[in-house]
């Protein structure tokens, strides 16, 4: 069983910034692929950044030049570096993983329970 456990939401005033954390536990053989998402109200949850396990990251539109992902494989950790946030930055923020996992070195992938980041104006 894989756990990805997030961290680092709150609270901030438009152009502050945060830092949100994701650790994977269990039993893990690799990781590929790391991403963050967020869900809006009402709205289905859409790619904020990512990064593959050769360091290649992408990043939403609304995420570039503001936000930065990046990861630390050592301790299977994902980040994300939010600069310059805006109150439409507000909405459930969740990680998500693809891990391989098993004697069969499946790949399986894992989400987060989600971690709140409200700006206000």
């Amino acid at each position: 069983q894989v756990q990805l456990v997030e961290s680092g939401g709150g609270l901030v005033q438009a152009g502050e910034s945060l830092r949100l954390s994701c650790a994977a536990s269990g039993s893990i053989l690799s990781i590929n692929f790391m991403g963050w998402y967020r869900q809006f109200p009402g709205k289905q949850r859409e790619l904020v950044a990512s990064i593959s396990s050769d360091e290649s990251t992408n990043y939403a539109d609304s995420a570039k030049g503001r936000f930065t992902i990046s990861r630390y494989n050592a301790k299977n950790t994902v980040y994300l570096q939010m600069d310059s946030l805006k109150p439409e930055d507000t909405a459930v923020y969740y990680c998500y993983a693809v891990v391989r996992i098993g004697i069969m070195s499946v790949f399986r992938d894992y989400w987060g329970q989600g971690t709140q980041v409200t700006v206000s104006s």
